[in-house]
């Protein structure tokens, strides 16, 4: 099975590094270096999105957004399941982002079997800042989630 982890973002960008944060310490474990295993950080350009999960089986992403919850709350979405709506990782400067991404590829019957996202709701992008107390506080949580999404 080709599976993937996306963490999405610009680590320099406050809380939008959450991501690509998670995406350093999964790489950093030699027990999630199998075969099989994708670990990889990215922009978060919606187009480019929809490339890097096509033909996959299972992509676990890790992003943080802007939907006007809680600073810290953490949201899981299957995306097979559910609608992502329009906006709510939209914070930074693509135009396309994960959302219209996802969306997208639903439309053009270009989504993975299992698609797994999960958002982290931020209030710091600007860049060059140090991420919120909150949403340093749950990164431990959302590994532990998505080391379970990923089986290890």
């Amino acid at each position: 099975m080709s599976v993937l982890f996306l963490g999405v973002g610009n680590l320099h960008r406050a809380d939008d590094g959450v991501g690509p944060l998670l995406a350093e310490r999964l790489a950093s474990d030699p027990a999630l270096t199998v075969k099989g295993l994708t670990i990889q950080p990215h922009s978060g350009e919606g187009a480019s999105l929809m490339h890097v999960w096509e033909g996959l089986q299972k992509v676990v992403i890790v992003d943080a957004m802007k939907s006007g919850g809680t600073v810290g709350e953490v949201r899981r979405f299957d995306a097979i399941k559910e609608t992502l709506h329009h906006g709510v990782f939209r914070y930074s400067s693509h135009l396309f982002s994960l959302a219209e991404a996802v969306e997208m590829s639903r439309a053009l019957d270009m989504l993975p079997k299992e698609m797994i996202i999960y958002g982290i709701e931020g209030i710091e992008f600007t860049f060059g800042a140090d991420r919120s107390p909150e949403v340093e506080k749950v990164i431990p949580e959302v590994e532990a989630a998505v080391r379970r999404e990923l089986g290890s």
